[in-house]
């Protein structure tokens, strides 16, 4: 659509008119249709012609806020405090800027005096607070219902007051009370759908994806302007495709229709601003979907106040286009240049997996930690990648990205990181033997792993590695042995092996470890002239495989 055709479609239906129509209502209205881009016009007019209004400067603060930009968001506060002093929402402004930053004390500080503060029959400012606890990066949902619940008596009338306290509930995931408080909401104002929005967005948390999927279409279907309702829709779409049980066919499906609905959320809004094509790129990011963000990317580039999130994009496709190196460069940019209250867990994670595969291993390690310590969820990625790179005999960067996940004790892969930490160190340490560098330090990481693991009483840890740990344990020990004149330090875990797989009966299911452990312990029993021991240890190997060449031709030398 052309400007001037979208121009002549807002006119006729009469949502654009003089500068002097544009009220406060007017932005608030854009901004519960999340039509920021709108909103922040009118309140750019309303702060030149209405100066001495510091409600303006408020709310046009908050629009920056949505666009990720504080430090703005703080000059328009300020300055709504130097031109209306009175203006306690300013000071909530800065409250809510200053829990961006993580000072929650400072922001309570703050809100408590606006509160304290207030005409007794005000509840905005109380319910504004309230708000900004919701939406903090650290939601306190406690804290959000003290305020709103005393900003409920102070108001029967407004029906955002029980719409955010429906909120509060959801977060604290008091699901009877948010539907209660909600339908208290559609009672007040039965044309605010945001309220039957947030009903269905209960019923995803749920992971009740395909009723929450019809309740949002059928919303969409009666209110097909309401821009906020197709949102939710790309949301629940992919927050189903990311179940872990949804086939991969299913993902590229239910991902597609969430692109498509965040398309057409795009389209109601009519908001085609830098800042909501930076939103939507924010979307495909959460949502995978790289070949569309690469697109989008491409036409961001050409804003000449490019934002330093573009680095995100750039860094996150480059690294999917497995050129790791630019990966690692675009991401050092987003990280030294992007305010760090913008900084996400993904930012960190796929700057270490890009380091990991460059084998930069204590950046890789450092940065993997911090998108761990921001979110445990992505350990499961994580380690799903040291998987890959072991697969792919990629050592180095397996045992970079093991290491990562097994520093957290937390972690629901941590036996599972632990173990492949060891067993890649091994190998990573076999091949350096192989081409005559020193492998001590894999050697030693690989037997503490493999001892960890050994250590452990868990019985699904024992069933599920004790038997590898063995041997490989067995193979760090005589990879550095002199098999000249032998210790034999190995011997011990490649006997307790044999003897476990021979209780179990599961010779077969360990053929090959099996001939190897009978194999090397029968060549020590050799070195030290026990011919009878080593024999049998031989024989062994022989009745399983007659064509062994290491016990064919070690026979010959203990008959």
């Amino acid at each position: 659509m052309t400007n001037s055709k979208l121009l002549f479609s807002l006119l006729l239906a009469g949502s654009v008119g003089t500068v002097s129509a544009q009220s406060l209502n007017d932005a608030k209205s854009a901004i519960e249709s999340e039509n920021y881009g709108k909103a922040k016009s009118i309140l750019q007019q309303l702060v030149e012609k209405q100066a001495k209004n510091g409600a303006n400067y408020f709310y046009l603060g908050q629009i920056y806020l949505v666009n990720e930009k504080p430090d703005s968001a703080a000059i328009y506060f300020n300055q709504g405090l130097t031109v209306d002093p009175k203006s306690s929402l300013n000071q909530v402004g800065l409250g809510t800027i200053d829990l961006l930053n993580n000072n929650a004390s400072a922001a309570e500080s703050k809100f408590a005096a606006v509160a304290a503060g207030v005409n007794k029959k005000s509840y905005v400012e109380l319910y504004e607070i309230g708000r900004a606890y919701l939406n903090a990066p650290k939601p306190d949902y406690a804290k959000a219902l003290e305020y709103l619940t005393q900003a409920k008596t102070r108001t029967t009338k407004d029906a955002l007051v029980p719409l955010a306290l429906g909120d509060a509930y959801t977060g604290m995931n008091e699901s009877s009370l948010a539907y209660t408080n909600y339908r208290d909401a559609v009672d007040l104002d039965a044309s605010l759908v945001r309220a039957q929005v947030r009903q269905a967005v209960i019923i995803r948390r749920a992971q009740a994806f395909d009723e929450a999927v019809a309740q949002l279409t059928t919303i969409t279907e009666e209110n097909p302007n309401y821009a906020p309702t197709f949102r939710e829709l790309a949301e629940t779409y992919n927050a189903w495709a990311l179940q872990p049980s949804t086939t991969e066919e299913q993902y590229k499906e239910l991902n597609k229709k969430a692109v498509d609905s965040y398309k057409k959320y795009l389209a109601v809004t009519g908001d085609s601003s830098f800042e909501a094509r930076l939103r939507y790129a924010d979307f495909l990011v959460f949502a995978r979907e790289y070949g569309e963000l690469k697109t989008v990317s491409e036409e961001l580039i050409k804003n000449v106040n490019v934002d330093a999130k573009i680095y995100r994009y750039l860094g996150y496709i480059a690294y999917q286009d497995k050129d790791y190196a630019k990966s690692a460069e675009y991401l050092t940019n987003l990280l030294e240049k992007i305010n760090p209250t913008r900084v996400i867990s993904r930012d960190y994670m796929f700057a270490g997996l890009a380091n990991a595969s460059l084998k930069n291993e204590a950046k890789a390690i450092e940065l993997l930690k911090k998108a761990i310590e921001l979110d445990p969820e992505l350990d499961e990625t994580i380690a799903e990648t040291g998987f890959i790179n072991y697969g792919d005999q990629d050592y180095p960067g397996a045992v970079t990205i093991f290491k990562a996940v097994s520093a957290f004790p937390k972690s629901d892969y941590i036996n599972e990181a632990t173990y492949y930490l060891g067993e890649a160190s091994y190998l990573l340490g076999y091949n350096k033997t192989q081409a005559e560098q020193d492998a001590s330090a894999e050697y030693k990481q690989a037997y503490e792993s493999l001892s960890t693991i050994l250590a452990s009483t868990d019985k699904e840890v024992i069933e599920k590695f004790q038997k590898k740990a063995l041997y490989y344990r067995a193979w760090s020990q005589l990879a550095q042995d002199n098999l000249e004149a032998p210790k034999g330090d190995y011997v011990p875990d490649f006997q307790k092996f044999i003897d476990t797989v021979d209780a179990e009966g599961k010779v077969e299911d360990f053929k090959s470890m099996y001939g190897d452990a009978n194999n090397y312990v029968g060549f020590f029993y050799y070195t030290k002239g026990n011919n009878a021991k080593a024999k049998a240890y031989f024989q062994k190997v022989l009745s399983l495989n007659p064509t062994d060449e290491f016990a064919l031709q070690m026979i010959d030398y203990v008959k």
